[in-house]
């Protein structure tokens, strides 16, 4: 099996994407083991000598200024998860439950939490063994962390709550016992250090981040089809053109295009047929550029995030200090899924509107609603309808939810994040825009096949052809659905990416 070794400092989103969705095993590294032990004797020695410090011998939030006794310790921290399990909603995906456990095993990896060894050794057995608590998807204000879901996931740790096993929802108990994983008892500053910290927030968004990457590469694959359906003019995404205006993710996609749609027989240059093209195919570099260079600022904030340090207080144990700050704020992260949902909103946007052109015989030059026998048949009309309803939803969902805050806690927490609304959103976002691309490649297809094919790209051949063994040609009406979910199956599954990446090499 393949493992991931987590030190606190070096974890990337790709290993994050193998341990969520290739279950790739999870270990701590020597230097983290010793981390982790320096840091607890010093939380150890703050409770022998009965010192007053937030979390460790006081209560929480507004309760920080009771004072709570060392034979109170294991009481105040089991209290701490069974009051907080607050969420509701439905449960979070699974693979998102082992990004959570993973993100928050590598931060207490860092030993600035003073957890225990054995408590967080736990909950790594329940990341490599499988067992995925029931973490309800809403309660979180992203601010003091990601509280109620986490304490969910804690729950468990302690033969509470509920979990997924080998495919079945049971008691938290019965699937630690099933997995062979002795249940723990929480004693000082230890629930803190495990629900204190951005993980859920993060975890959704870090998956989200990757899934947009490959979505925005896919969207020039699919966006060049478009244009070889509706005889595009290549001249515009010379480099001469974008390096007088050097935006990376412009410059990167402007190449992406021509390395596509070489060799293709369907495209043309400035002045063969028309002038100009419409902005959705002259402007493919400047749109989708910007989203990509989004999607580029939030993963490099979120590699940030998957390695630091969130809960509160932190232990500092080269200087044997403990500081009470603030780095359970979501807003680093807030702000970036608002972004990232914007970004991917924009993706669906242009490519409804490439869609809408395909349709649309007044600007097309093809048979209206790309069926030949219009009347009889509606073809994609409501090929067409859908995208309008998903675009305006996501134009709904990307309101940034870190505008919003509502004090919490007596007003002790007075400014929260909603961060992990923002990025569940940003998921919802993207999968929406995945649907809407699904859309257009369907479309870009017949649109081709009723032009009439002469010939395509290197990399549009490949994308034509692997849709093509999916979903035939439409000459009369049949059920749509089933073959846009071909198509966003396709998109999901990464395989028109990877076989066109061999073709052509690596997209940008």
């Amino acid at each position: 099996m393949e493992k991931i070794i987590i030190d606190g400092n070096s974890l990337r989103i790709e290993d994050v994407v193998n341990v969520c969705r290739n279950n790739y095993e999870v270990q701590l590294s020597d230097k983290a083991i010793d981390n982790v032990i320096k840091s607890r004797e010093i939380v150890d020695q703050y409770v022998n000598d009965e010192k007053v410090v937030y979390g460790i011998t006081t209560g929480f939030g507004k309760f920080s200024d009771v004072v709570i006794s060392k034979d109170e310790a294991k009481i105040l921290q089991r209290n701490l998860i069974i009051s907080h399990a607050c969420g509701v909603g439905e449960p979070l995906d699974e693979e998102i439950v082992r990004g959570i456990m993973l993100l928050r095993a590598n931060a207490l990896a860092k030993g600035y939490s003073g957890i225990r060894l054995e408590t967080l050794n736990t909950l790594i057995e329940m990341i490599n063994k499988k067992v995925h608590p029931v973490i309800p998807e809403k309660g979180s204000l992203g601010s003091s962390g990601d509280l109620a879901p986490l304490s969910h996931m804690v729950l468990v740790m302690l033969g509470e709550g509920e979990a997924f096993y080998k495919g079945q929802r049971m008691p938290g108990k019965k699937a630690m016992e099933l997995a062979g994983i002795p249940t723990i008892e929480l004693t000082s500053k230890e629930g803190l250090a495990l629900i204190n910290g951005t993980q859920v927030m993060t975890a959704i968004g870090a998956l989200a981040v990757y899934d947009a990457m490959n979505l925005s590469k896919m969207s020039d694959v699919v966006a060049g089809l478009t244009i070889e359906a509706l005889n595009g003019i290549t001249t515009a995404f010379e480099e001469d053109v974008h390096n007088v205006r050097p935006h990376e993710g412009q410059i990167n996609t402007a190449k992406n295009l021509l390395r596509i749609l070489q060799e293709s027989n369907m495209t043309t240059e400035q002045g063969e047929i028309r002038v100009q093209d419409a902005y959705t195919l002259r402007c493919i570099p400047q749109i989708h550029g910007a989203s990509k260079d989004a999607i580029k600022y939030v993963k490099e904030k979120v590699e940030i995030e998957i390695n630091s340090a969130t809960d509160n207080p932190l232990i500092f144990r080269d200087k044997g200090k403990v500081i009470s700050g603030g780095n359970f704020h979501g807003q680093p992260m807030a702000l970036s899924f608002d972004f990232l949902g914007i970004a991917l909103s924009e993706i669906a946007n242009v490519s409804e509107r490439r869609l809408e052109r395909l349709v649309n015989p007044a600007l097309s030059g093809l048979p209206a609603f790309l069926i030949e026998k219009g009347g009889l048949n509606s073809g994609f009309m409501i090929v067409q309808y859908s995208a309008a309803s998903l675009v305006s939803e996501n134009k709904v969902l990307a309101h940034p939810a870190s505008v919003d805050s509502i004090p919490s806690s007596a007003n002790q927490e007075d400014h929260v994040s909603m961060g992990t609304i923002a990025a569940r959103k940003a998921r919802t976002i993207l999968d929406n825009a995945r649907k809407v691309l699904a859309m257009e490649l369907l479309a870009a297809c017949q649109a081709i096949d009723l032009r009439g094919n002469k010939g395509l790209g290197r990399g549009t051949k490949i994308a034509y052809d692997i849709v093509r063994e999916q979903v035939s040609k439409l000459d009369d009406d049949r059920i749509m659905y089933e073959e846009i979910n071909k198509c966003e199956s396709l998109l999901k599954s990464n395989v028109i990416l990877e076989k066109v990446e061999e073709c052509i090499g690596k997209l940008y």
